[in-house]
């Protein structure tokens, strides 16, 4: 295996190599190092990269392994986005009103790091993770892979990039409006929302009011397994992966929550229909069936996204080093009542019961991915945050509304458009069902394999 190959293996596939003896963790570590070296200055998906630390950690890892130690991400290299403390640096949250280094790991790089995982580096938001793209005054733009012209979307586009690219096996993401499911479609990639409170925010208590969950984007179904299985402590995700789904009922659910505007793009429509047409084809069954979000979803939404930026702008040291938009973004929030948000969290489970209903008659949603295509670098630049917000409503809206009721949701890749930019629909489970949703992408990996298309990089 040449050391391209070996980059683009995936975290499962790297950790069986180390496991195995056939790769060294210092091998594969100085691959992904050297990928990162070549393509970074190109994609700008990392903010930081722990270079000599990673190649120590490595040396280390292969120690252990002779040892006869056997965790399961043993010598393999991942990064972690940059709303994410990692001891000693700094969690910049792409922006410069920031400062100081994380006194210690945050929970889920701990658990990464005792599953014997090595941090490499500290990838790209947009600021705050406010947007569904990665452009700040700060750090530049982060572009994608597949076109270096377009967005590998927000908040964490640097980590989308980064495994679009093969400078990493997998990434650590956050997902309060879509954060991992949008740089997962917008790069090609698998991405999973887990469940709220499968994975420990800690130190934090919880981001955007309850929205925000952290989680993994993959190239393969199994790596955002095992990120997911070692980073919420268990949970049987590997298994589940691996195992076929049976035969499921599956909901097409098209529309629209109440207030928001926008049309399918017909390339992202006939995504949708050719994902169905593979679900029968595996034998499950199919059918058109809404959801019912009901007039309160989108509101809800909006006061939980609009007061989590307002206190997390709060809470900033340095709040007059935001962006302009960010900061007029605020102040909009600002407008919102305080009891508000007391009176969105108090109707989540109504809405969630109203939303969920769709389980009666289905096992999983197929929803669409993002409306169009990515946008464009540089298409926000010299517009206010009014303009910003409506524009990505339209793009993205069907994925914050699982933010608020909790529930997991994945991004599933779903082929190329005609510019050979990726495609992807959206998986939506039961509460607590990310085991289905993995089961059903796994199968509808093997059926149409995707991860081995690569960037032309």
């Amino acid at each position: 295996m040449d050391a391209t190959d070996l980059c683009f293996a995936g975290a499962a596939e790297q950790a069986r190599l180390v496991a195995a003896g056939e790769v060294s963790s210092r091998e594969l570590t100085e691959a992904v190092l050297a990928r990162v070296d070549r393509l970074d200055p190109i994609l700008n998906a990392f903010r930081v990269v722990f270079a000599e630390r990673a190649l120590t950690e490595a040396a280390q890892a292969d120690a252990r392994r002779g040892a006869g130690d056997q965790r399961p991400l043993l010598g393999v290299p991942v990064a972690i986005k940059d709303d994410t403390d990692v001891a000693g640096e700094v969690t910049a949250m792409g922006s410069l009103a920031t400062n100081g280094p994380a006194p210690r790991d945050a929970e889920v790089v701990r658990a990464l790091r005792e599953a014997g995982a090595i941090v490499v580096g500290k990838t790209h938001v947009s600021e705050l993770t406010i947007w569904p793209f990665t452009e700040t005054l700060a750090f530049g733009a982060t572009r994608n892979p597949w076109s270096l012209d377009h967005t590998p979307g927000g908040s964490s586009g640097g980590t989308g990039a980064a495994v679009a690219a093969g400078m990493v096996g997998v990434g650590l993401g956050s997902d309060g409006g879509g954060s991992i499911r949008i740089p997962s479609a917008f790069c090609g990639l698998f991405g999973i929302k887990p469940q709220r409170d499968r994975i420990s925010l800690a130190p934090k208590r919880e981001g955007w009011h309850g929205m925000s969950v952290s989680g993994p984007l993959a190239r393969r179904v199994a790596d955002a397994a095992l990120f997911l299985q070692v980073a919420a402590g268990g949970g049987g995700f590997v298994e589940a992966a691996a195992r076929e789904p049976g035969r499921l009922r599956i909901a097409i659910s098209t529309g629209l929550p109440p207030g928001v505007i926008t049309r399918l793009g017909g390339e992202q429509r006939t995504a949708i229909e050719r994902t169905a047409e593979l679900l029968r084809s595996l034998g499950h069954e199919v059918a058109e069936r809404e959801i019912d979000y009901g007039p309160a979803a989108w509101p809800s939404v909006a006061v939980r996204y609009l007061r989590g930026i307002h206190d997390d702008a709060r809470a900033v040291p340095h709040p007059e080093r935001l962006e302009r938009r960010t900061r007029n973004l605020v102040r909009l929030a600002a407008a919102i009542p305080a009891g508000q948000v007391a009176k969105a969290r108090a109707r989540e489970p109504a809405i969630a019961a109203r939303v969920n209903a769709i389980f009666e008659h289905a096992d999983v949603a197929l929803l669409p991915g993002p409306a169009g295509a990515p946008f464009r670098v540089g298409q926000f630049q010299d517009h206010g945050a009014m303009w910003t917000l409506n524009t990505i409503v339209a793009k993205v809206p069907w994925y914050s509304v699982f933010n608020s009721t909790g529930q997991p949701a994945a991004s599933v890749p779903a082929g190329f458009d005609a510019a050979g930019l990726p495609l992807a629909v959206q998986l939506v489970g039961r509460p607590g069902d990310e085991a289905t949703l993995l089961s059903l992408a796994a199968q509808m990996e093997r059926a149409r394999p995707w991860a081995d298309r690569r960037p032309a990089l």
